[in-house]
């Protein structure tokens, strides 16, 4: 009997959690289809292909300078000095340095231009998605081109499991 009464139970508790299932409302975006076809999108990757171009030739001026001291190395290494030589070794070597740490800090500058143009466009759409799910009582908003959780509707449970573990 006791047995029964688990299994009774343990099938209510299913079925309850199951019917509160039923009732949440599901929904998805591709936000990167919708940031594709933002009017503003165009003139941004503009801007942002415009900067790229702009650190592109500055890595180009830096690469002709490199080959030729290069060349002129190579051409009259045979009639240097000792000293002369290693003043242009030394040269080349902290030219290939600047030039490397210029590729890694132009990455991260267009890194950082990328994201202070496209930010703005991107809080308006998760503001958008956000109003769309309030207006149309969505429970949860599912990006399928991040895999993201972009909206949710419910109880924030973090404070309950911090508590749980105690962690003030």
């Amino acid at each position: 009997m006791r047995k029964l009464v688990t299994i009774l139970l343990v099938s209510l508790m299913i079925s309850s959690a199951g019917m509160a299932q039923v009732n949440a409302k599901f929904g998805y975006i591709d936000s990167n289809q919708i940031l594709t076809e933002m009017p503003e999108t165009d003139s941004l990757q503009k801007e942002l292909k415009k900067y790229a171009d702009y650190l592109d030739q500055q890595m180009k001026t830096m690469a002709m300078e490199y080959q030729k001291k290069v060349q002129d190395y190579q051409q009259n290494v045979a009639g240097m000095s000792d000293l002369i030589r290693q003043t242009k070794e030394k040269e080349i070597t902290d030219l290939q340095q600047r030039i490397q740490a210029f590729q890694a800090s132009a990455d991260q500058d267009l890194q950082k231009k990328q994201n202070e143009l496209f930010n703005p466009l991107i809080e308006k759409i998760k503001n958008a998605i956000n109003e769309v799910g309030k207006e149309n009582g969505y429970n949860y908003i599912f990006d399928v081109g991040t895999g993201a959780l972009v909206y949710y509707q419910g109880d924030d449970i973090l404070p309950l499991v911090k508590k749980k573990l105690g962690i003030k």
